[in-house]
């Protein structure tokens, strides 16, 4: 299964959803792929902390190979390291992302991360893509390349009203690019749920009969403690109530 995690507003928590429901998945045996596309490359030191990439390896060398013709062309896999956490390896991003965008557009390799996940589809059981917040060349090339799509809600108004083009892009993708992606659902972030605005804004998505997936995720500080470490919920506090709804939402998409 490949799974891209998209929202075009940034600080909606995609890169520590992305992490955590990767992280869940290889604890519970699962070999996974997490792919961060994301020029601020915080799924990348989310897992890695302050360790450096191995040379060679991440996104941005990736997508930098389908530009040059080679006799032998370098493996999808040797872009690829591992991480601290068993059955879990990571294709980190970097701002080199940055600089190669605007060649990847016009030489038209919006398919280059599809074709190379086809070819590693026999090595990982599950791909985890985060993405950057905006609809670019990434993103396109992340919902072209997976089968489901995430999008994180951070009960907002105007989250919510934005929502409505964000699924009709997703929408032009699967029309135009790829017939198997499909929305698997809304993942609720940073929910307040003694507040009542929060409350009201997602039971208006419900009403509208939009795929709102439980639980809900709650804030917690927990969450800031677990990024300053470099260690996901699942393996810095397994009986945390947050992680427990982490692993409820994973068990749901699963």
């Amino acid at each position: 299964m490949r799974r891209v995690v998209f929202n075009q507003k940034g600080g909606v928590g995609k890169s520590t959803i992305t992490t955590n429901l990767a992280a869940i998945a290889a604890a519970q045996g699962q070999r996974v792929l997490l792919i961060d596309l994301d020029r601020q490359a915080n799924s990348s030191r989310y897992l890695m902390g302050d360790t450096p990439a191995a040379e060679g390896t991440g996104s941005a060398p990736f997508f930098e190979s389908s530009l040059k013709f080679s006799v032998r062309p370098v493996k999808p896999g040797d872009f690829i390291t591992e991480t601290p956490f068993e059955n879990l390896h990571l294709m980190p991003a970097s701002g080199e992302l940055d600089e190669l965008h605007t060649k990847l557009e016009s030489r038209h390799k919006i398919y280059k991360l599809r074709d190379a996940l086809q070819e590693l589809e026999a090595d990982y059981d599950q791909v985890w893509i985060d993405t950057p917040p905006a609809l670019n060349f990434y993103t396109r090339s992340a919902l072209i390349a997976a089968q489901g799509c995430l999008i994180p809600f951070d009960c907002d108004e105007f989250a919510r009203r934005a929502l409505y083009e964000l699924l009709e892009n997703v929408q032009e993708i699967q029309a135009d690019h790829n017939p198997d992606l499909r929305v698997e659902g809304i993942v609720v972030n940073q929910f307040q749920p003694r507040a009542s605005l929060p409350q009201r804004t997602v039971q208006a998505l419900m009403d509208e009969g939009l795929p709102v997936l439980q639980p809900f995720l709650n804030s917690s500080v927990k969450v800031k403690e677990s990024h300053e470490r470099a260690l996901p919920l699942v393996h810095l506090e397994p009986k945390h109530p947050l992680t427990l709804a982490y692993c409820q939402l994973y068990d749901a998409l699963a």
